[in-house]
């Protein structure tokens, strides 16, 4: 700051020292700029030097290094390429024989020579155990003594050495050579002048030689520029021009909107300009006297002669705040003394609270924007309006809902509806306020109902005289005051035209109370929580339908039937409803069908489609089908499903109605006949059925994995297993074992985990079925069904062959005769004789091949009759002339059902009949 303070300032501070001037540059002389910053007088001559010889230098030392970098990369290249050359040579194939030979110059020194060119060395000497040579580049020179140590070489190791050679120094090694016998034979030598690898230093040097070069050149032009900005910088202004320009200074440093002090090292005022005598209210002519003599408040004083550090620090002189700054001016040998500038912040001190308050209540509304409505629980989306609002805006909240909203239902009219305590969070954890849960009504007279009645919010800033909320509940609300509540705001909760109830803010008495500007905060809380909980409203309302339509579509009890022993268990998933499904279906003969599916899906779409194919199955179940044609109709009806209500069909888009289509389905169905103990089945799509074995093992069932229903062009393929008596068949479907946190084939081996256990009930199965693999939150339905074999034993079933002769009629029906004596059913014995009659009668008449007849005790007494014909017999009703036609219709008003299945030989046909 001191070059701003003008030039009376520097005549206080620095008694006895003027400014020097300096006269004008004159035309004549202004040739010699160039040669001014050369001079070492001037900073720019002495920066050029400096610069001159730290090149030279560094120069120096990279030539230096460079040599010698050179010199130990050429030894160590000329020691590799000697070495190598030299063992490489020793070993190579034919040296031993060379050696052995009459002649082994004749042999060795074209090889040698041959070495030598190619690896470009100067010499390659093949030498014998006494050190003779047997080669070498100069053939007058062979026969002599090889010069130079050999004898590490004759006991066997390879050695190097440097020494003077013809060209100059150089590198040559001794490598031994072998035999079979590792016998040392002879020696190799290999020699080449170091000069010849060490060029490098020569196509070095020029390039550094260049950079020193360019470096000298940059640092020219550097210093030439910087001189040259440092005289337009300075504009080339003598003293006289310089004195004016601190003038102007000077002026401009009075006439600021800040208050500038100086204050020199004895504790005395300097300079204070226009700005800092109004802010400080200072006497006239104040420079010269003490601080602490000025009149100022005590702690102003004490910062201004304090001689430290001060960053806006704020302090109240008066009736202002004043945001003060001080720096010491006695830094890289400046004056003693201290610069203090000082800002009136009053209202700006009033404007940041303002910014901060709104800044503050932003945070807030953006906090609410991502912690509420995380989930589509109405309950739940409550507490978090609560905890969201509690501390930064309320003491305590409370939330009351219309109890219709709670079941996802639109209350009609929210005054004469019960509020229910949704929640009721605080910075305490003993309210008296009423507990989530309670149940009650509103009072005319309270805040609460004149809110909900205007649909405008209601303040109320001392509860103490709120006569209108204190008759609510009198002694509850005498409670709350004596605890310490002092004010509320109450907002209605209204999304989408719909009133659903209502949020309390509460304050406490250490607080200030409620002010209508807080209003339209608490009205933005409420708007974005009232959303959120109609968003969950109108979950739980279609979830409550999907789930409700779902279960009126699931079997509510199991059938009676007594081939197996059968439970099941079904959960639907925590966020939407799917199509899982099952079904125990009784089949004629003492035969049970066992049914699970998986509508792909979720939704009351999905829900309703798994009601139309629970209908489907029981429909074709009726047709006694074998498995794989069950699943090729119902493969059908998706299909047919699809095009009628896909996005291109009738009810689609294209057809302007407009349906979710199905993506697809899977199913697994199988029949189980409790007399021949066998089991057929057929998949879709579906994951593979577990058999539990009466000792414990659990099989998964290989079945024929057939395509999921509704793709179509692929045909379904029955299996069939023999199963055990009190063998134990799990069917499930895939959220069972599917899981986001593990694999299919983790799940199975769970499962298997599970069922590896033997002695259970079907119920106990499912039980621990579902505690080792249900997961924490379920993302799909779960359908399972455990079913424990039984077996229709002999002694409840009887069977004869029948030949294709009117004749044998009586003798087959006085064996059923006596077959039902045994068993005790008498009572039913003329019934079972006339309906076998006219079946066994009907079957040598229009049927061929052979005949069987069979009667099973089971709940009911079961009549059939086989045969190996197709064709299917029908109802028919006898006019009065006609002398047949009858028989079924005797057969159907005797039995209490009869019916035709089709088998791989031919058909059969039965009838049930009530035992009494």
């Amino acid at each position: 700051m001191a070059r701003f303070m003008g030039r009376s300032w520097a005549a206080r501070m620095f008694p006895g020292r003027r400014p020097r001037s300096r006269r004008r540059e004159r035309p004549e002389v202004a040739g010699r700029r160039f040669r001014s910053w050369l001079s070492v007088r001037s900073v720019a001559g002495q920066v050029f030097v400096l610069q001159l010889v730290i090149v030279l230098l560094l120069g120096a030392a990279a030539t230096f290094a460079l040599v010698l970098q050179v010199r130990h990369d050429a030894t160590d290249e000329a020691r590799g390429r000697s070495i190598a050359v030299a063992e490489s040579f020793a070993n190579s194939p034919g040296i031993v024989q060379a050696l052995h030979s009459t002649s082994p110059t004749k042999v060795l020194q074209p090889r040698a020579e041959a070495a030598r060119k190619g690896s470009g060395l100067d010499f390659v000497v093949v030498m014998n155990t006494r050190g003779i040579r047997l080669t070498h580049p100069n053939p007058n020179r062979i026969g002599q003594h090889y010069v130079g140590v050999i004898e590490p070489a004759l006991h066997g190791h390879t050695i190097t050495h440097t020494g003077p050679g013809t060209l100059g120094e150089a590198m040559d090694a001794v490598a031994p050579i072998f035999d079979s016998h590792h016998k040392v034979v002879g020696a190799v030598g290999a020699g080449i002048t170091i000069q010849k690898v060490s060029g490098l230093a020569n196509r070095q040097l020029p390039l550094l030689v260049g950079a020193v070069s360019a470096s000298l050149v940059l640092a020219t032009g550097g210093t030439a520029l910087v001189t040259r900005r440092l005289r337009r910088q300075t504009r080339g202004l003598d003293p006289v021009e310089m004195t004016r320009m601190y003038e102007h200074h000077d002026a401009v440093l009075h006439s600021v909107r800040e208050g500038v002090l100086i204050v020199g090292g004895d504790g005395r005022l300097v300079l204070a300009n226009d700005e800092a005598s109004r802010l400080l209210d200072l006497p006239l002519r104040p420079e010269g006297r003490l601080v602490d003599d000025l009149g100022l408040e005590p702690h102003v004083a004490d910062v201004l002669a304090s001689g430290r550090d001060v960053t806006d620090e704020v302090l109240v002189a008066g009736d202002r705040l004043l945001a003060i700054n001080n720096r010491l001016t006695d830094r890289a040998g400046g004056p003693p003394g201290s610069v203090a500038t000082l800002r009136d912040s009053t209202e700006l001190r009033a404007l940041s609270g303002r910014a901060e308050v709104a800044q503050k209540r932003l945070k807030l509304l953006y906090d609410a924007s991502v912690e509420i409505g995380t989930t589509l629980d109405v309950g739940r989306t409550a507490e978090e309006l609560a905890q969201v609002a509690v501390d930064r805006f309320a003491d305590f909240v409370t939330v009351d809902l219309a109890e219709p909203v709670a079941r996802g239902d639109e209350p009609l009219a929210i005054g004469g509806v019960e509020m229910r305590r949704s929640a009721v969070h605080g910075i305490r954890s003993d309210p008296p306020f009423y507990p989530a849960g309670r149940i009650f009504s509103f009072v005319p007279s309270s805040p609460q109902a004149f809110g909900l009645s205007g649909g405008e919010p209601v303040v109320e800033t001392d509860l103490s005289e709120a006569t209108g909320w204190q008759a609510q509940d009198p002694e509850r609300t005498a409670k709350i005051i004596d605890y310490g509540v002092r004010s509320l705001v109450t907002v209605p909760l209204r999304a989408r035209g719909v009133l659903l109830g209502v949020v309390n803010f509460w304050r406490m008495k250490q607080r200030e109370p409620f002010e209508e500007e807080e209003v339209s905060l608490a009205e933005e809380l409420a708007s974005h929580a009232a959303v959120c909980i109609d968003n969950a409203r109108r979950y739980t309302r279609e979830h409550t339908m999907a789930v409700t339509l779902q279960h009126s579509l699931l079997p509510r009890a199991l059938p009676t039937q007594s081939a197996l022993d059968v439970a099941f268990r079904y959960l639907p998933a925590e966020s939407g409803v799917g199509g899982d499904w099952f079904d125990v279906i009784p089949l004629p003969g003492a035969r049970v069908a066992l049914v699970v599916g998986d509508v792909v899906g979720h939704g009351l779409h999905a829900a309703a489609t798994m009601g139309r194919l629970r209908t489907a199955v029981h429909n074709f179940s009726t047709l006694d089908l074998p498995p794989d044609e069950i699943l090729s109709h119902l493969d059908d009806l998706i299909a047919r499903i699809d095009q009628d209500e896909g996005p291109g069909g009738p009810n689609g888009s294209g057809g302007g109605g407009g349906s979710e289509g199905i993506t697809g389905a899977t199913c697994l169905y199988a029949i189980y006949d409790p007399v021949t103990r066998h089991c057929m089945m057929a998949r879709a799509g579906h994951p593979p059925p577990a058999l539990v074995r009466p000792d414990g093992s659990v099989e998964f069932l290989d079945l024929p994995a057939g395509p999921p229903l509704g793709l179509g062009g692929l045909p379904f393929e029955t299996a069939e297993v023999e199963l055990a008596e009190g063998s134990h068949l799990v069917l499930y479907t895939d959220g069972l074992i599917e899981d986001r946190r593990r694999e299919i084939d983790t799940g199975l081996e769970m499962l298997r985990a599970a069922l590896s256990h033997p002695g259970r009930t079907p119920d106990e199965i499912c039980t621990e079925v579902l505690d080792a693999l249900l997961p924490s939150n379920p993302s799909d339905d779960i359908a399972l069904i455990a079913a424990r074999t039984r077996v229709v034993g002999t002694d409840r079933v009887a069977s004869w062959d029948v030949p294709s002769d009117p004749a044998a009629v009586a003798g087959v029906r006085a064996d059923v005769m006596r077959q039902l004596d045994e068993w005790g059913l008498d009572e039913v014995a003329f019934t079972a004789e006339l309906v076998l009659s006219e079946l066994i009668t009907n079957a040598i008449r229009h049927a061929t091949g052979p005949i069987r007849v069979q009667v099973l005790r089971d709940r009911a007494l079961i009549c059939e009759v086989s045969d190996s014909s197709s064709t299917s017999p029908h109802l028919r009703y006898a006019a009065t002339m006609d002398e047949g036609g009858r028989g079924l219709f005797l057969v159907a008003q005797f039995a209490e059902r009869w019916g035709t299945r089709y088998t791989s030989d031919g058909k059969v046909i039965w009838a049930e009949l009530a035992i009494p």
